[in-house]
C-alpha cells in the first residue's frame, strides 16, 4: 500500500511512495507525529538521478524487516534537495560539521523539534567501508534516545548551536575589491590546475562552471597583455577542450554528465542535470566569442540541442535531470562493448573503435554489476595521423563518415530503455537556461533559441509567478515552495539576456520586480548579504546565507550580479553598492577557499569594470547588423540596451528613433559619435 509520498509531485518522492517505509514529505503533520509519540526523526534527503540514493534506497528502504525497524522507533522524513534546497543546505551543514564531508544520500537524525544529533550520508545493511550497518545503527540510536536521552539533547543543543553561529558569523578583515584581489584568485587557482587533464583538483573531478567564467572574466579585462590574463585564458581553454573529448561528454547525443569520477574527463557519473548543461553550455559560449574557435561553438550548439530534444517541456519549462541508471544499471544507455558496435555498423565498426577510443577489455566497470564487464565509454581523443594512415582517407573524409557513424549509433542508443527523467520543473534552474538560450541565440544568431527562451520566460511568468512572488518547483500545472533567493536572481540573471536580445521593456520591468523582492525579503539589514530564504517564509532551525558556490552560483553571488546590471540598466548606485556587502561577508575567506567562490569573484570583476552602455536604436530589422557586430565580440559586463522607440531607460535620453538604427558606445560617461555602419561600430568597440 502506498505512504503518504503518493500524493507529491516530486519524482524522487514518488519513487519512494510503495517503499515499506511509513515516509511523510517534510511538513508539520511529520513533526506533530514526532512531538506526539516522542520519537526522534529520521530525515533522508537525496534526489531522483543520485545514483547512491537509488542504491541506499534497494538496500534499506525497500528492505521490509529494515523499514520495520524505521517505523517502529522514528518518524522519517523523505525530502527532494532540489525542491527543498533551504532544507538540504541546513541539515547538510550539520553532516559536514559531523564527518568532514557531505554528500547524498543523506541521513539526518534529530529531534521532535528539528534539532539534529547525528547525521552521515550513505550507511550500507551491514558493517562496511568503515560505516555502520544502517539496521545496528537505527537500533542503536533508539536505545540512546530512550536510555541516554538527556545526552542526546545536548549533542543536539550543541550542533545546533554551532549551526546557528555559523550562520551568524561576521567576516574579519580580509581580500577587498581590487584587481589584486582577482590576481591573486587566479594565482591559487592555478596551484589547484590540473596541467595535464585541465580542471581543479583531481578524482573525482567538477567542471566548475562559475571558476571558468571568473577566469574568462579576468582575462576579458586583461587580455593577453599580462602573464595573469593569458593563464586565465589558457586553463579554460584546456579545461573545455579536455572536457569535450572526454566521456563526460556525450559524444554522440550531446550534454555533459554532472562530473566525471577519473581526472581525465573520461568516466561520468552518468546523470545530465539541467544546471549543469546551460552553465557549460553557456561557458562554450563564451569562449567561442573570445577564441572564434568553430570546435567549442559546436559543443555549445550540440549542449543546447540535447536540453531541446530530450528535457523541455511541452509547457515550455525544462525538467530537471536524466537519471544515471538505465534498468537499475548505471550508465547502461550510454556504454558499448565491442560487439555491439560491430552489430550496430557492420564494416564502420572498426573506424568507430578507433575514433571513439573503444576495446575489448573496455574503460568502464561498475562494481555492483561485475558481471557486466568489457563496457566502453566512448571518448573522441583519435590518433589522428594513425586513424588517417590505417584508414587511407583524407581528413575531411574522415570527419564525414564520423558524423554518419555517430547518426547511426544515437539511433541505435535510442531504441534502448531511457534513463529515467526527473520532469519537475525548477524555477532557479530554468533561470539559469534562460540566460543560456538568450545568449545563444543573440550570439549564435539562431531564432530556434530565441524562441526557446521567450517561451521559457512566458512560462515562469504565467505559471511560477504568483502574486508578486516566485514559487521553487512546478509539475503538471501545479507550483509550490515558496521561492528561494536563488530562484529570484537566476531567473532575474535570464531576464537582462533576454532583454539584451529582445530589446523588449518588459522583460526588465519584470526584473527589477524581483530584485525588488531580494531587497525587501531576504536581506540582512544589520550584516549586509543575503538569506536564502525569505524572512515571511517557512522558519528553519537556521536561516542560512548562502555564499558558497556548490555546483550552481551562490545566491549571494548571484543577487550581487543581479543587482549590478539592474543598477547599470536604471542607475541607481546603491544596487552596484551591494556587491561590496557581499564581499565584506567572505572577506576573510575569500581567497582561503577560492574555487569556491567563482560567481563572488565574477562579481568583483564587474564591479571593477568601467561603465559601457551600447545603445542601439532603431526597427528590429534595420538595428539587427549593428547587433551582429556586437553579437560577435565577449563584452562581459556591457550594458547592451536594444530599442525600436528609444524609450524605458535613462541610456535613451535624446536617443529617440531618427528613421535610421544608430549604435551609441558609451564609456564611463563619455560618448562617441553614434555609429550608423557595421564598419563605424566595429572600430568603436576596438
Amino acid at each position: 500500500m502506498p505512504n503518504r509520498l503518493a500524493n507529491e509531485t516530486s519524482p524522487y518522492l514518488l519513487q519512494h511512495a510503495d517503499n515499506p517505509v511509513d515516509w511523510y514529505p517534510w511538513g508539520d503533520e511529520a513533526f506533530a507525529k514526532a512531538r506526539a509519540e516522542d520519537k526522534p526523526i529520521l530525515l533522508s534527503v537525496g534526489y531522483s538521478s543520485c545514483h547512491w540514493c537509488h542504491v541506499m534506497a534497494h538496500e534499506s528502504f525497500e528492505d521490509p524487516a529494515t523499514a520495520e525497524l524505521m517505523n517502529r522507533h522514528f518518524v522519517n522524513i523523505k525530502v527532494d534537495r532540489e525542491e527543498r534546497p533551504d532544507v538540504d543546505s541546513v541539515y547538510m551543514t550539520a553532516v559536514q560539521a559531523l564527518s568532514g564531508s557531505g554528500g547524498w544520500p543523506m541521513t539526518v537524525f534529530m529531534t521532535p523539534d528539528g534539532r539534529p544529533f547525528y547525521a552521515g550520508t550513505y550507511f550500507p545493511p551491514q558493517d562496511g567501508h568503515g560505516r555502520p550497518g544502517f539496521p545496528r545503527l537505527l537500533q542503536f540510536l533508539h536505545e540512546k534516545w530512550t536510555e541516554d536521552r538527556e545526552k542526546v539533547l545536548e549533542s543536539a543543543e550543541s550542533l545546533t548551536e554551532h549551526l546557528r553561529n555559523a550562520a551568524a558569523r561576521v567576516a574579519g578583515p580580509g581580500a577587498a575589491i581590487s584587481q589584486e584581489t582577482s590576481n591573486a584568485a587566479v594565482e591559487r587557482i592555478a596551484e589547484n590546475y590540473d596541467t595535464t587533464w585541465g580542471g581543479i583538483g583531481s578524482a573525482p573531478k567538477f567542471p566548475s562552471p562559475s571558476n571558468l567564467e571568473f577566469l574568462l572574466a579576468v582575462h576579458y579585462r586583461d587580455g593577453s597583455a599580462t602573464e595573469t590574463g593569458q593563464a586565465a585564458l589558457d586553463m579554460v581553454l584546456h579545461t573545455l577542450r579536455a572536457m569535450a573529448t572526454g566521456g563526460m561528454y556525450d559524444q554522440l547525443g550531446g550534454g555533459f554528465a554532472r562530473y566525471s569520477v577519473d581526472e581525465r574527463w573520461m568516466v561520468p557519473h552518468f546523470e545530465k542535470m539541467l544546471y549543469n548543461n546551460a552553465q557549460l553550455a553557456r561557458v562554450y559560449l563564451h569562449a567561442y566569442q573570445v577564441t572564434g574557435d568553430e570546435g567549442l561553438s559546436r559543443i555549445a550548439r550540440e549542449t543546447f540541442d540535447f536540453l531541446l530534444r530530450e528535457m523541455q517541456d511541452p509547457a515550455g519549462g525544462f525538467h530537471a535531470a536524466l537519471d544515471a541508471d538505465s534498468e537499475g544499471i548505471e550508465g547502461k544507455y550510454y556504454v558499448w562493448t565491442t560487439e555491439q558496435l560491430r552489430e550496430a555498423l557492420g564494416d564502420e565498426a572498426d573506424l568507430a573503435i578507433a575514433w571513439y577510443g573503444v576495446s575489448e577489455a573496455g574503460n568502464f566497470h561498475d562494481p555492483h554489476h561485475p558481471e557486466l564487464t568489457r563496457r566502453n565509454v566512448l571518448s573522441a581523443r583519435p590518433d589522428l595521423p594513425d586513424i588517417l594512415g590505417r584508414f587511407q582517407m583524407d581528413e575531411a573524409t574522415l570527419l564525414e563518415r564520423i558524423d554518419a557513424i555517430q547518426a547511426r549509433l544515437l539511433s541505435e542508443r535510442a531504441r534502448r530503455v531511457r534513463p529515467g527523467l526527473d520532469d519537475k520543473v525548477l524555477t532557479s534552474w530554468n533561470g539559469l537556461a534562460l540566460a543560456a538560450f538568450a545568449e545563444a541565440a543573440r550570439v549564435l544568431d539562431e531564432p530556434e533559441y530565441g524562441l526557446a527562451a521567450a517561451r521559457l520566460a512566458a512560462f515562469l511568468r504565467e505559471s511560477c509567478w504568483k502574486d508578486g512572488r516566485l514559487l521553487h518547483t512546478w509539475k503538471q500545472g501545479l507550483a509550490r515552495v515558496d521561492g528561494m533567493l536563488e530562484d529570484y536572481a537566476y531567473v532575474g540573471l535570464g531576464l537582462v539576456e533576454l532583454y539584451k536580445l529582445t530589446g523588449e521593456i518588459d522583460h526588465l520591468e519584470w526584473a527589477r520586480d524581483l530584485l525588488d523582492n531580494i531587497l525587501k525579503r531576504f536581506r540582512d539589514a544589520e550584516r549586509g548579504g543575503f538569506y536564502e530564504t525569505p524572512g515571511d517564509g517557512e522558519a528553519l532551525i537556521v536561516r542560512q546565507k548562502p555564499f558558497f558556490d556548490a555546483a550552481t552560483p551562490s545566491g549571494n553571488g548571484a543577487a550581487a550580479l543581479f543587482a549590478l546590471w539592474m543598477g547599470r540598466y536604471y542607475g541607481p548606485a546603491a544596487w552596484e553598492h551591494i556587491v561590496d556587502e557581499v564581499v565584506a561577508n567572505v572577506a576573510d575567506h575569500l581567497l582561503q577557499a577560492v574555487t569556491g567562490f567563482g560567481t563572488i569573484l565574477q562579481a568583483m570583476e564587474f564591479a571593477l569594470s568601467p561603465h559601457r552602455e551600447i545603445a542601439i536604436v532603431g526597427d528590429v530589422l534595420e538595428r539587427r547588423p549593428l547587433e551582429r557586430v556586437v553579437a560577435s565580440g565577449f563584452y562581459p559586463w556591457t550594458v547592451i540596451a536594444p530599442s525600436a522607440d528609444g524609450e524605458g531607460l535613462p541610456i535613451f535620453e535624446g536617443r529617440e528613433p531618427t528613421g535610421e538604427a544608430l549604435a551609441y558606445v558609451c564609456e564611463n560617461m563619455t560618448c562617441k559619435m553614434p555609429a550608423r555602419t557595421t564598419g563605424e561600430l566595429a572600430d568603436q568597440l576596438r
